[in-house]
């Protein structure tokens, strides 16, 4: 009697730190795996943005609930593409946003951007427009700085290069069309896509970016260059010179 009653004290006092265990766990471990299966089972596209980026942080911060963090991204930033695209000068001031959480954040917006142009590259850019306007949204509308971008085709409209030529002020980038042209013949381009963009916003073009516009194509046209575009990207949209007969 005595050996059973032992045993079943034994048993009592090994169940009961397990007991204890499970009603200890922090209660964001359950949502972490009802948030991925829901993820798995429908995609990101049955998830609130505030949800995607919690998804996002899990790895970031692998023991913390990461709801809080996510809603003062969101809070600050105002976008899921607006929390990717801050700089990370501006990611570590939100109150939990450690340097590495923002150089991970940094590291998504990078490969985002990387998928985005590989779509594009080596295809006839002028037959998948939408996807040239998604890759340029993704690199540039976040920016808080303008930087002006030139996309360098083949005689079959094919994507040679994708280069950053300038980048300037919150509202100014210097352009310089002789050196879009010294470039545009160094890596034999038929036919160039001038980008930029607006960090305020709006992609209305102004009377200087008109201006630079007629003076690139002038230089163009006389080394037989075509100018296909020019794009104005902001966070509300997108301009085109040829949509606008600015060409």
């Amino acid at each position: 009697m005595a050996g059973d009653k032992d045993r079943k004290q034994g048993f009592h006092e090994e169940s009961t730190p397990a007991k204890f265990e499970e009603s200890a766990r922090p209660h964001y471990q359950g949502h972490r795996e009802r948030l991925r299966q829901r993820f798995r089972e429908n995609g990101g596209h049955a998830l609130a943005e505030y949800e995607l980026l919690e998804l996002l942080l899990f790895r970031s911060v692998p023991r913390a609930d990461t709801k809080p963090l996510a809603k003062a991204l969101l809070a600050r930033f105002g976008s899921f593409g607006e929390v990717l695209g801050a700089p990370e000068r501006l990611l570590v001031e939100v109150p939990g946003c450690g340097p590495s959480i923002a150089t991970d954040l940094k590291i998504i917006a990078a490969a985002a951007q990387a998928m985005g142009k590989s779509v594009i590259k080596g295809r006839e850019v002028l037959a998948s427009w939408s996807k040239v306007i998604e890759y340029c949204t993704a690199a540039m509308a976040y920016e808080d700085r303008e930087q002006f971008r030139i996309l360098f085709l083949d005689k079959k409209n094919g994507l040679i290069a994708d280069e950053v030529q300038q980048v300037g002020t919150v509202d100014h980038t210097p352009v310089y069309p002789r050196e879009i042209m010294r470039r545009a013949l160094e890596l034999s381009a038929s036919a160039i896509i001038l980008v930029h963009n607006h960090p305020s916003g709006d992609p209305t073009p102004s009377r200087a970016d008109i201006s630079m516009t007629k003076t690139i194509i002038d230089i163009a046209k006389s080394l037989s260059i075509a100018v296909h575009d020019h794009i104005i990207i902001g966070k509300n949209g997108h301009t085109s010179f040829k949509a606008l007969d600015l060409l």
